[in-house]
C-alpha cells in the first residue's frame, strides 16, 4: 500500500516516471536488472524482514552500480545510517519527519549526483570514520562467532554470489564452500543464504555496545568520498 501511494504521489512530478515497484529482495533486483531505473527508493523494512531493505540496496549496488539507491527509513539511529552508506545508499530519507514534496526533491538532488543527508546524519558517518575495525559477526558478549574463511564466504554470499561464484573469488572448490556455509548455518542457528546475509546486516542491533561501535566504525569505510553533499 505504501509503494503504491508513493507511486501515485511521484508521478504527479513532471520530471519522474515509476517504472517499477517492488515488494522484496529478489523483486528489487530483478527490476533494476530488467529495467533502466536512474533512481531506487527502498524502505528499510521489504517482505524479507524488518532491515531486509538494507541487503536489497547492498546486492542491487553489486550488480548494478550505475543505480542510485536512497533509503526510506523511519529510524535515524547511528548504525542503520552507516550501514546503508556502506552498501552503496546515495541518501537516506526519513519518512516519519519528511513529506513527499522533500522526497521529490531529494531524487531530483541524488538523481544529478549528489548525496542526500542531513548534518546530524553526516557527522555519524564522519564520527565512524575516524576510526576503524574490521567488520566482525559477534555474539550478545562480542565474541566472534566465525572464523576468517567463514567471513569471507558470508561477506561474499551477502553480495550475492553462488557456492561457484564464490568458490571462484576464493579458489576453493565448491565442496568446500558448502561445507563452509553448513557451518556457518549450524555456528549462526540459520538455514538460509537469505538469513545469513540478513544476519549480518542486523548484527549490529543485537551486539554489544563495544561491538556495535567497532561495526560501526567498519561500516562507514565505503561511503563515496569526493562527491558533492546536500545538506537539508
Amino acid at each position: 500500500m505504501d509503494s503504491e501511494l508513493f507511486s501515485q504521489a511521484l508521478n504527479q512530478h513532471p520530471g519522474f516516471r515509476i517504472v517499477a515497484c517492488a515488494a522484496s529482495v529478489k523483486d528489487v533486483l530483478d527490476a533494476v536488472r530488467t529495467t533502466s531505473v536512474g533512481v531506487a527508493l527502498i524502505s528499510t523494512a521489504l517482505e524479507d524482514g524488518p532491515l531486509s531493505g538494507v541487503l536489497a540496496l547492498r546486492q542491487m549496488h553489486e550488480i548494478c552500480p550505475g543505480v542510485k539507491g536512497v533509503i526510506l527509513s523511519e529510524g535515524t539511529e547511528a548504525h542503520l545510517i552507516v550501514s546503508v552508506f556502506r552498501a552503496g545508499a546515495r541518501g537516506v530519507f526519513c519518512l516519519k519527519k519528511d513529506g513527499v514534496e522533500k522526497l521529490c526533491r531529494c531524487v531530483e538532488q541524488v538523481n544529478e549526483g549528489q548525496i542526500w543527508a542531513s548534518s546530524p546524519q553526516l557527522l555519524q558517518v564522519l564520527n565512524a570514520l575516524s576510526q576503524s575495525a574490521p567488520l566482525r559477526i559477534v555474539d550478545a558478549n562480542g565474541t566472534q562467532l566465525l572464523t576468517k574463511r567463514e567471513e569471507d564466504v558470508a561477506r561474499l554470499v551477502m553480495k550475492g554470489l553462488t557456492n561457484r561464484g564464490i568458490a571462484h573469488e576464493l579458489n576453493l572448490s565448491e565442496h568446500t564452500i558448502r561445507n563452509n556455509l553448513f557451518r556457518i548455518f549450524d555456528k549462526l542457528g540459520i538455514s538460509t543464504r537469505v538469513e545469513l546475509a540478513l544476519y549480518a546486516v542486523t548484527a549490529p542491533v543485537r551486539d554489544s555496545p563495544m561491538a556495535r561501535m567497532d561495526r560501526a566504525d567498519s561500516e562507514a569505510r565505503s561511503l563515496p568520498l569526493g562527491q558533492r553533499s546536500f545538506v537539508q
